[in-house]
């Protein structure tokens, strides 16, 4: 078990790690994928068409040996927790769960997680009953009249009501805190779930007064909190719940755990910027838009769309201020594993006034005719300046350089650079030299932020030249080859950062295990989400015979010898053979020993 599961299970699971493998062991991973897609068993391997990818051919493969699957066309893989995960929209604890009432397995919960558990329910129950509280006002109390008017104005009948639950708060101080008192909540669980707060006097009061209520579900449909709307009178236009145990929201999409099958039958989501844009795009049938509670997209919610997706749209109103909502949080991100992209809308309109005034094609259009982000923010960089200007080109060439720059791939980058070459006729070797210039200064001015990710990232940067078998030596290391027996496998062999990763998980996973057993790779690197991992699972699950572990050592103790030559040769360009000349003497007799045991290896190949 890594270090990230461990704390994986420490943060989210109330049961201890033998129900865990319990469960894993008594779960068949294929019949578990029989039950949302069509599979074919061959031999020990099992082929399904994968349902996080639209496809005719099957490309994801399933050994129920080892616990693992692995698409080898959108390259999603883990073991039967995250099946789950990926396919219910499940955390990792509700996965367990659901497998364990499965398979008949009677779960031991850890008391000190079973009361922070607790505590979640109560909270929930306690939102749930405002929930309902909100939406019986909003339906018959004469108070709530301006509240049905406005929805009204906005296309929304009894049916949205129903479907979003959406409500009315009083314009009282006590009105939910009473009702909460007579269904039993307690004063704190209020407080604590963001329902209601210590006035000055120290009674308890309503956080919501005269506003219409959007209650904000998490991705597994408990309520967790709301919007609020005001209506009439001072303060903000919208007021969000507090963060609490259950409400944190950078980690909460609007509309998500209505749209996630959606999303994933489309294999897109759409960002919008509103509660009523969401809402409206699900009225007209598009039922995919999620928007933020009242914050900038960040990192976790993509991590929550990934999930779900790999193509995420962006749908604002196209003007300066939507545009800039679109861009927060990203001026040093490129998420490489996301398609994010741009749709453009009518200046001034929102997805709620395009679709009142008809448009849903329109909007439709605008999702398939999307443009990269980069592309966008490129675009708008240029829209900038007044390109028929030599200084106003080289200041626009320099500010597109900057956002390039920021993109890992270095085709992508060069490609960028032709998009920008065109737009505004500079050379485009003046542009590539502008990227490099500030990538640069990037990394000189934030060099704390290039090591904030401290898992080993695969980098071409990184791969030595014999990479392939590396990598073809970590999959004999996997299967646990009986004719490992004999062969001196040490972390010197490998020269990429990747590989040598991989070699180190292994060491863990293979520790006690006797050569030739099947290695439990489902419990081991099934639930880890790091590069590292899904990459040792791509491995573990190709199709192909293993080659002859004795050649691979053969082939990389070469290798490493070759480069230990290569470093000799340098030093003695170097070095002045009269003014050190011990030096220069040892240095040779290093070179012809490592000539000697090169061609000892190569003559037992």
């Amino acid at each position: 078990m890594t270090d990230h599961e461990r704390q994986r299970y420490r943060q989210s699971v109330a049961y201890s790690r033998d129900d865990i493998d319990t469960v894993r062991d008594k779960t068949d991973l294929v019949e578990l994928a029989a039950e949302v897609t069509k599979v074919k068993r061959s031999g020990r391997s099992t082929m399904a068409v994968c349902p996080f990818h639209s496809e005719k051919t099957p490309s994801l493969s399933i050994d129920g040996s080892k616990g693992l699957y692995h698409c080898f066309g959108c390259g999603k893989s883990g073991d039967v927790y995250r099946w789950v995960q990926e396919t219910q929209g499940l955390d990792f604890a509700e996965a367990v769960e659901f497998l364990a009432r499965r398979a008949g397995v009677t779960l031991t919960v850890d008391p000190d997680a079973a009361k922070r558990r607790s505590q979640r329910e109560s909270l929930v129950e306690a939102t749930t009953i405002a929930v309902e509280f909100y939406t019986d006002r909003l339906k018959s109390a004469p108070d709530a009249g301006a509240a049905r008017s406005y929805l009204r104005s906005r296309g929304y009948d009894g049916g949205v009501v129903e479907q979003f639950s959406l409500g009315y708060s009083p314009d009282d101080w006590e009105s939910l805190v009473a009702h909460l008192r007579d269904r039993g909540v307690r004063d704190d669980t209020m407080i604590k779930a963001g329902l209601a707060s210590r006035s000055r006097r120290n009674t308890l009061i309503d956080r919501f007064r005269g506003r219409v209520m959007f209650p904000i579900f998490d991705v597994r449909g408990d309520a967790v909190g709301f919007g609020a709307r005001i209506l009439d009178g001072d303060g903000p236009k919208y007021l969000n719940s507090s963060e609490s145990p259950i409400y944190h929201k950078s980690r909460l999409l609007y509309g998500l755990n209505w749209a996630k099958s959606a999303i994933v039958r489309a294999d897109t989501s759409v960002v919008v910027e509103g509660y009523t844009d969401v809402i409206a795009m699900h009225i007209a049938e598009l039922p995919i838009a999620v928007a933020t509670c009242g914050t900038a997209l960040g990192e976790d919610h993509l991590d929550l769309l990934r999930r779900f997706s790999e193509r995420v749209v962006f749908a604002f109103d196209a003007d300066e201020a939507g545009a800039g909502a679109a861009l927060r949080g990203f001026d040093r991100s490129v998420p490489g594993d996301l398609d994010l992209r741009m749709a453009s809308l009518p200046e001034g309109k929102d997805p709620a006034d395009v679709v009142a005034d008809g448009g849903i094609d329109q909007i439709r259009l605008a999702i398939d005719e999307s443009v990269p982000m980069l592309q966008f923010r490129i675009e708008s960089e240029l829209a900038k300046f007044e390109l028929g200007e030599p200084e106003a080109r080289a200041k626009a060439v320099r500010g597109a350089a900057g956002v390039i720059a920021l993109h890992p791939d270095q085709v992508t980058r060069h490609e960028y650079a032709v998009m920008v070459s065109r737009k505004t006729g500079v050379d485009v070797s003046f542009i590539e030299q502008a990227i490099r210039a500030s990538g640069r200064r990037t990394s000189a001015v934030a060099p704390d932020e290039q090591h904030e990710n401290t898992d080993p990232q695969p980098s071409p940067a990184h791969r030595s030249p014999l990479y392939r078998t590396e990598l073809e030596m970590i999959r004999v290391l996997l299967g646990n080859d009986v004719r490992l027996v004999d062969v001196e496998v040490s972390e010197e062999l490998f020269a990429s950062d990747e590989t040598l990763a991989m070699y180190t998980s292994i060491k863990e996973i293979t520790r006690g295990a006797e050569p030739g057993a099947a290695l439990d790779l489902g419990a081991a690197i099934g639930s880890d989400d790091t590069d590292i991992a899904a990459a040792m699972r791509r491995l573990a699950m190709e199709d192909r015979p293993i080659s002859d572990p004795h050649e691979l050592a053969s082939r990389l103790q070469v290798g490493t010898i070759d480069a230990e030559i290569e470093t000799i040769r340098r030093k003695l360009q170097t070095i002045d053979e009269t003014a050190d000349a011990q030096g220069y003497s040892e240095l040779w007799q290093q070179l012809i020993a490592l000539e000697k045991d090169k061609r000892s290896l190569r003559s037992d190949q």
